[in-house]
């Protein structure tokens, strides 16, 4: 659970899901709401935890591409597990918060 937790690596992970791989600064982007120096940390973490591989492209400026390794990939069931989970229960909550 460590190497998973936080508040960001869930969403950084599911948006490499969602694509086969992105620079950092589309990265950036798709992750509302982080920072510059945590999303270079948080991808740092998980480069080192090999969840996410690291590729420099031979480009002038030079380019950075982040993608999910295979052992990362193996955290699609259990990422959209606990995305169905979380569906479930927002419907029970604001099913309940209608019924009163």
């Amino acid at each position: 659970m460590e190497i998973l937790s936080g508040k960001w690596k869930f969403h950084i992970l599911g948006t490499l899901m969602e694509r086969d791989h992105l620079r950092f600064m589309d990265l950036l982007r798709e992750v509302d709401g982080i920072g510059t120096k945590m999303l270079a940390k948080e991808l740092q973490d998980m480069e080192m935890n090999q969840l996410v591989s690291r590729t420099i492209l031979d480009t002038r400026p030079v380019t950075v591409q982040y993608s999910l390794t295979e052992f990362g990939k193996t955290l699609n069931p259990i990422i959209d597990e606990i995305i169905r989970w979380g569906n479930e229960y927002r419907s029970s909550i604001v099913g309940k918060e209608k019924q009163v």
